[in-house]
C-alpha cells in the first residue's frame, strides 16, 4: 500500500470523471448505491485485460447486489473506448487522465519494474458503502480471482 492510500474506514473523496460511451460519473451521485473503484495501469495489457474481463463477466452479479463497478485509468476516452469494444467489455471504465482522483485515492506514485523506476497507477480496488465510507481496500492487486474476492466482500456488505 502507498503511503497516502485511502484505508477502510475512510470516506471516499467525490470525484467526476468522463466515462466512455456514457455520461461523466459522480460518486456522490451514485449514493445510495455500493460503489467498486478498481484502479489499473494501462488499456490492452495482459493484467488490466484480464482484470477488466473478469469484473465484466461478473458485472451482472454485481448488478443484482445494486452496486455499481467501475474502472480508473489514466487512459483516453478514446482508449477507452477501444479496449471495451476490442475485449467485448461490459465494465464501464473512467478516464483519470490528469491522475487527480488517482492522487487523491493513493493509487499514483513512484512504481518499479525490471530495475526501472517510473510514476504510474498501482492496481488497487476499493468498495465504498452506500455512506461513501471505504469499506475494504486491496492493494497491489494480483489479478486471479480477485474479482471473485471483491464480489464476495460486496455481498457481505449487502447482506450484512
Amino acid at each position: 500500500m502507498t503511503d497516502n492510500m485511502l484505508k477502510a474506514g475512510d470516506i471516499a473523496p467525490d470525484f467526476t470523471l468522463p466515462q466512455d460511451g456514457g455520461a461523466p460519473v459522480a460518486l456522490s451521485q451514485l449514493a445510495p448505491a455500493p460503489v467498486v473503484l478498481y484502479f489499473y495501469p494501462k488499456d490492452n495489457t495482459p493484467g488490466c485485460t484480464t482484470e477488466a474481463l473478469d469484473f465484466s463477466a461478473l458485472l451482472p452479479e454485481f448488478r443484482a447486489l445494486g452496486t455499481k463497478v467501475f474502472g480508473v485509468s489514466k487512459d483516453s476516452l478514446k482508449k477507452h473506448e477501444n479496449f471495451r469494444t476490442k475485449q467485448e467489455l461490459s465494465v464501464p471504465l473512467l478516464s483519470d487522465a490528469d491522475s487527480d482522483v488517482c492522487e487523491r485515492y493513493g493509487t499514483w506514485g513512484e512504481k518499479k519494474n525490471y530495475g526501472r523506476t517510473y510514476m504510474g497507477i498501482t492496481r488497487a480496488t476499493f468498495l465504498i458503502g452506500p455512506d461513501r465510507k471505504i469499506v475494504q481496500v486491496w492493494d497491489k492487486v494480483k489479478v486471479k480471482g480477485h474479482a471473485d474476492e471483491v464480489l464476495a466482500a460486496t455481498r457481505a456488505l449487502v447482506n450484512q
